[in-house]
């Protein structure tokens, strides 16, 4: 079978312009593969949960007993472990069981809003 005359340039053509236009949209054209896009929802997903929990906790600390005892505790205690120390007092614990790492970031949080670093 004969093909036109330029029809193979034309073919390359098309693959060079495929390839660079590949090449181009993942590295400048924002394009991004399902499993980057799918970790960094994710990754928004949980920093949004972790904003709407850490007022619920601040919420449950002040209303717990003994609160100006616990939040000079709080405060004494280094701000690297403050979370920590939010964490096994219970307060950033939301019902439905979060995993553990979602915890730990609204213990975190919720301790940032409550001893706001110096």
């Amino acid at each position: 079978m004969k093909f036109p005359v330029g029809t193979e340039q034309a073919f390359w053509g098309v693959v060079g312009g495929a390839i660079a236009m590949t090449i181009v949209g993942f590295s400048w054209g924002g394009w991004v593969t399902g499993g980057k896009a799918e970790n960094e929802a994710t990754a928004r997903a949980n920093a949004a949960v972790v904003a709407a929990l850490a007022p619920v906790c601040v919420e449950r600390f002040q209303r717990a007993s003994d609160v100006p005892a616990n939040l000079a505790a709080l405060k004494k205690v280094d701000s690297w472990s403050q979370g920590d120390f939010v964490e096994k007092g219970g307060w950033a614990v939301a019902p439905g069981g979060k995993t553990y790492d979602q915890v730990t970031a609204v213990a975190r949080a919720c301790a940032v809003l409550l001893a706001p670093p110096a």
